[in-house]
């Protein structure tokens, strides 16, 4: 199934972010703790979609790049970025601007990268098909590269953030992670 499919399926059924470590892993599911400290049980998908999240910079964002932040807003209209994560050459996912939940009044905005100012500040134009937002980087924000990955990623120790949805049996099923690797904690 397309990546881009996953994400339309995952949307029609409530879909929770849920950030945590991998305890253990077993062949059809994850044993986590979550930020707040609870232990969950998480089922794999079938066709689950992984991403790896390791660390990249600035200079890592061209002109044409697709990217996403999430951000809150400034008083002129612009955003501030919480993070920013760059996709991978030819993928793009989740275009457009929206609600998260990474704090109050907190928005993701994903598409392709016009202007980058990185002189006397860190700006970015982000274009997707509604519109487009100007993002200011802060330098002590993560900036992360996300990639293609596979169920290697799944170790114990390991960080995440799961896309879980409920099953029509009540439990809690991952269609999409993304994990970091080298013991980088996903910012998004």
């Amino acid at each position: 199934m397309a990546y881009g499919s996953v994400v339309a399926a995952q949307t029609a059924a409530p879909v929770v972010r849920v950030r945590a470590t991998i305890d253990k892993v077993n062949p059809d599911s994850l044993e986590v703790s979550t930020k707040a400290g609870k232990k969950q049980t998480l089922k794999l998908a079938p066709d689950l979609m992984l991403f790896s999240v390791s660390h990249a910079a600035i200079t890592d964002i061209k002109s044409d790049s697709f990217i996403g932040s999430a951000a809150v807003p400034l008083p002129d209209g612009s955003l501030k970025a919480l993070e920013v994560h760059v996709f991978p050459a030819g993928m793009k996912a989740g275009e457009g601007h929206y609600a998260w939940d990474l704090g109050k009044k907190s928005s993701m905005t994903n598409g392709t990268v016009g202007d980058v100012v990185v002189t006397s500040g860190r700006t970015i134009t982000v274009k997707y098909p509604d519109g487009e937002k100007k993002i200011v980087v802060p330098a002590d924000v993560p900036i992360v590269s996300l990639n293609k990955g596979d169920r290697s990623l799944l170790v114990a120790g390991a960080h995440g953030v799961f896309f879980v949805s409920k099953a029509a049996d009540g439990s809690d099923v991952v269609g999409r992670a993304t994990v970091g690797i080298n013991g980088v904690v996903p910012p998004m």
